[in-house]
């Protein structure tokens, strides 16, 4: 038996999408699937948690042990970026400011739920352990390192890092160039 799920497995599974080419590993946890939209050439890896609203376009990997929290305001995951390992990404959290209580097992009428949608542009590639909090657009090619805490949004072709994350230096755009030709020789293969 294969460590990914089959083809037949996630039909079963109830995504909302699922294009060609998609391996989710049987040890990973999918809440709401009927949520959630799959690109081509998707790979999410062991121990990984996607709930709520999310879209997943193509050539995207999900390292182990991360964790999707799209909720209702949802997280983008566009075209050939990458989430490193042990990476939180949450599109809602609870208020922390002590004005109201927290955790799932407490009713929304004591709590505030605050949120926002998080894009994550192509060629975004988030570095190991990094959270992302809600409401952000992570542009174009940004690049952050491991363990960055990630609260405002970033610049196109930025590398990035630190608690809290900032531009450290610009990144180089020539993986476009790779990225055409990538496509036409897979384009050329299939």
């Amino acid at each position: 038996m294969s460590s990914f799920y089959a083809n037949e497995e996630l039909k079963e599974i109830g995504f909302k999408t699922y294009g060609k080419n998609v391996l989710i590993s049987r040890k990973s946890s999918i809440y709401s699937p009927e949520e959630i939209s799959l690109g081509n050439n998707v790979r999410i890896d062991d121990f990984c948690i996607l709930s709520g609203k999310i879209n997943i376009g193509d050539y995207i990997h999900i390292a182990a042990y991360s964790a999707l929290y799209g909720g209702v305001k949802g997280i983008v995951l566009e075209d050939f970026s990458n989430i490193s390992s042990k990476v939180c990404i949450y599109a809602i959290s609870d208020d922390y400011s002590g004005e109201t209580m927290t955790n799932p097992m407490v009713s929304n009428d004591f709590k505030k739920i605050i949120g926002g949608k998080v894009v994550i542009k192509r060629h975004v590639i988030i570095g190991s352990g990094c959270v992302v909090l809600p409401n952000i657009i992570l542009e174009e090619g940004s690049a952050f390192g491991a363990l960055s805490l990630i609260n405002k949004n970033s610049q196109k072709w930025s590398i990035n890092a630190g608690i809290p994350s900032k531009k450290i230096k610009d990144r180089s755009e020539n993986l476009l160039n790779l990225e055409q030709k990538f496509l036409e020789r897979d384009d050329d293969n299939g």
